[in-house]
């Protein structure tokens, strides 16, 4: 215990002075935590159309205030372009409609009349938003003047009567900001851990280290004492400034999420001292952190898109990602409040990694030691 204590207290006052270390610990991690609730919008709004009503009639009209309606389109600034296509060629809209003329006409006349939409293909991510939202507009367009040309028949035999659960008001801050927590949590703990575990080899002071005879046991728990509690206090930090700021709260049960950040940041010190164990200089470590935790941690969390959307077997490395199971906790912690009957095998699995990368830390170490 003793051996533990004087590398504690050793660590602790390098990383006092280490302004990067003291960076990595508070502000990148508060300036992350806005980036990513601020910055991320995943429903598509705000995109530009160009709308060339040729029949220009009240009813075509109201076919193109119901499509503004529907709060996903705005007007394109298309003054400068020839035409539709040239506007969506020039990239000054992302989609196209003509109202042909004698819309309103064959309407009531009880023929089709078609609509041309042009939707640009390269902005994937709006593609089918487009499609969709147009032909949900026409079909809630067609019902309404049906209703109108005959009050007295029934539009509809069954009608839906919709309830969101947990988040009703389809606010993306639920969404994005507890799985923040675990992104964040995952990133700065580890790279921190690792900067500072490859720092000694590459200044060469590990040889002190050698000259104590310290058991590997001791360098670790040592080590990871200090970084721990920091993670600890970073994790409150940053919790209770992402409440502050988008208005998020604790739903239900909090004993799951008391139990399993502890657990969760202690992997991620244990993930960074594992790798900085490896690393022979504050590059590679940072390199290696980046690569190994951070990117598998954004893709293959569920953060920003469900794991059930990995095609395999890509889905299986997402076994392996402690944030994955974190994010899943901080989602109901925060949003559905199910509590322990929907998250309990997390701190488990959490528990499972904390053994694991302890022992290759171990084994790493070991390999340090100078032979006698």
């Amino acid at each position: 215990m003793n051996i533990v204590l004087v590398q504690a207290t050793k660590e602790w006052r390098e990383f006092q002075r280490d302004r990067l270390s003291l960076a990595l610990a508070f502000l990148l991690p508060l300036f992350s935590l806005v980036l990513l609730g601020y910055g991320i919008k995943l429903e598509s709004r705000n995109i530009p159309i160009v709308v060339n009503d040729v029949d220009n009639t009240s009813l075509s009209r109201e076919f193109v205030q119901r499509l503004y309606a529907t709060n996903v389109f705005v007007p394109a600034l298309s003054s400068d372009a020839k035409s539709p296509t040239d506007a969506i060629d020039r990239g000054l809209a992302k989609a196209a409609l003509v109202v042909p003329k004698g819309f309103t006409g064959k309407l009531f006349r009880g023929e089709t009349s078609a609509l041309q939409v042009l939707i640009d293909g390269t902005d994937i991510a709006n593609t089918q938003v487009i499609s969709n939202t147009i032909e949900a507009a026409t079909l809630y367009f067609l019902a309404r003047l049906k209703e109108a040309a005959k009050p007295e028949a029934t539009s509809q035999l069954v009608v839906p009567h919709l309830r969101l659960w947990f988040n009703p008001g389809r606010e993306e801050t639920f969404f994005i900001v507890p799985g923040a927590f675990g992104i964040i949590l995952w990133m700065f703990p580890s790279l921190l851990t690792a900067v500072a575990a490859s720092r000694e080899k590459e200044q060469a002071t590990i040889i002190r280290v050698y000259s104590s005879n310290p058991n590997a046991l001791g360098f670790l728990l040592g080590k990871t004492l200090v970084y721990f509690v920091v993670a600890i206090c970073m994790a409150v930090t940053v919790m209770m400034v992402g409440s502050f700021l988008f208005g998020i709260g604790l739903v239900g049960d909090p004993t799951p999420l008391l139990v399993a950040t502890p657990l969760y940041v202690l992997t991620s010190v244990l993930f960074g001292l594992l790798l900085g164990t490896f690393a022979n200089s504050q590059t590679i470590a940072v390199q290696a952190t980046s690569t190994i935790g951070f990117f598998p941690c954004l893709l293959l969390s569920g953060f920003v898109y469900p794991i059930s959307n990995i095609p395999f077997p890509l889905s299986l490395f997402s076994l392996v990602v402690p944030a994955r199971y974190f994010v899943e906790l901080t989602r109901d912690t925060f949003v559905r409040g199910c509590g322990w009957s929907a998250v309990w095998p997390v701190p488990l699995v959490l528990l499972g990694f904390c053994c694991l990368l302890l022992a290759g830390s171990w084994i790493s170490v070991r390999r340090m030691q100078v032979k006698d």
